[in-house]
């Protein structure tokens, strides 16, 4: 009974957002981060564009062009959709299954022609999927074709360094909580790819129930577009004990990492990636992940080509800036990776390992708004 009245009470607080003039974006990125997320699809067709100012009375138009004659990508995008089977609800009839399929191969051809410098890549069709299933054909072209410009930008370029230089932010932040286990992980030389998949589908690709899945891009459309390897981050520190347990050696470490398992506690992790954002922000974390890489490379590159049309503050320039303040010329490399661990212990016992939700929710709403284009201001056109 209990948790029926929440829900009510969430499912009311959502509609009142929305209905809000203009709609209260803050409030919807809240109770997309808070406890069981937007609760369900017939929500998520109506808060997921206003988390990510699209315009709905303006989808993008259907291309007169026969592209599946004239893209490059056909061939492999027709391959990738061909082996999504599992990506569709069980029990699904096939036709309506491979109808699915068809619109699939459509919308990401369509995003390719209207954004031709965004790269096709293996798992993006994961992503594309999700969309489809939860907001319908139209809607979902919308809706990935400005995650593809924005969040997944990184993953749409013509090489992998900017994607690899995201996955290096995992370690620096496995290393401020637990610095036991980030040594362990460096012995093993086990490196980051098992995140890979994780990261470029956003979970998708290996998480079996749609439930969770679409829990978690109520999350990931709620905040900045690092989350994703925040929450890498803490399923590998919620697994612990098994890693530590593991041969410390790549092969056997790797081969744990990668096989996720299915009965997470989706909530807490989503809590305490949440936690971890506040605790250690990606601008405090810049100088690890480039040292991960090279020291002389700055944090700013993972950002490239994040062009958000109507934000004055683009996060690479803050990022930039953030990061000539980190690194004064005269220390250029020194203490990089050997700042004393004592203090991390205190910060961490000072803040509480897992702040209440609430608290992380508002400042994870705050960080995402600052890099979020300004809401209402203008849509886009």
């Amino acid at each position: 009974a209990d948790f029926n009245a929440k829900r009510k009470k969430k499912v009311a607080e959502i509609h009142q957002a929305l209905n809000s003039d203009p709609t209260d974006v803050a409030a919807l990125r809240r109770m997309a981060i808070s406890e069981g997320g937007l609760l369900t699809d017939e929500i998520r067709r109506k808060v997921w564009p206003k988390l990510l100012n699209i315009n709905t009375n303006d989808p993008p138009p259907l291309s007169g062009k026969d592209l599946r004659q004239m893209s490059k990508d056909y061939q492999q995008v027709l391959l990738d959709v061909r082996r999504s089977l599992r990506r569709f609800p069980p029990g699904m009839p096939d036709e309506q299954r491979e109808g699915l399929q068809e619109e699939l191969i459509d919308i990401i051809l369509l995003i390719l022609e209207r954004n031709p410098q965004l790269h096709y890549y293996q798992g993006y069709h994961d992503i594309v999927v999700t969309f489809l299933l939860v907001v319908g054909e139209r809607l979902a072209a919308s809706l990935v074709e400005k995650l593809s410009t924005h969040h997944l930008r990184d993953f749409m370029d013509p090489t992998m360094d900017n994607t690899k230089h995201i996955l290096n932010y995992l370690m620096p932040i496995i290393d401020q909580v637990n610095p036991e286990l980030h040594d362990f992980m460096q012995s093993a030389e086990v490196g980051t790819i098992f995140a890979l998949s994780w990261l470029i589908t956003w979970f998708g690709h290996v998480l079996s129930d749609f439930r969770h899945v679409v829990r978690l891009y109520d999350f990931f459309l709620a905040c900045h577009p690092l989350m994703p390897i925040y929450f890498a981050a803490v399923i590998v520190l919620h697994r612990e004990q098994e890693v530590l347990d593991c041969d410390c050696d790549m092969a056997s470490v790797h081969h744990l990492l990668s096989q996720i398992p299915q009965d997470l506690p989706y909530e807490t992790l989503i809590s305490r990636a949440g936690d971890l954002f506040v605790q250690f922000p990606p601008s405090e974390l810049a100088r690890e992940a480039a040292a991960q890489q090279q020291a002389e490379r700055t944090a700013a590159s993972t950002f490239k080509d994040f062009e958000l049309a109507s934000a004055q503050q683009r996060p690479d320039m803050v990022l930039r800036q953030r990061f000539r303040g980190l690194l004064r010329p005269e220390d250029p490399t020194k203490d990089v990776l050997t700042k004393p661990r004592t203090n991390r212990f205190v910060k961490l016992a000072v803040m509480g390992l897992t702040v209440a939700l609430g608290a992380a929710a508002l400042a994870v709403v705050k960080s995402a708004l600052e890099w979020a284009p300004k809401f209402q201001l203008q849509l886009f056109p």
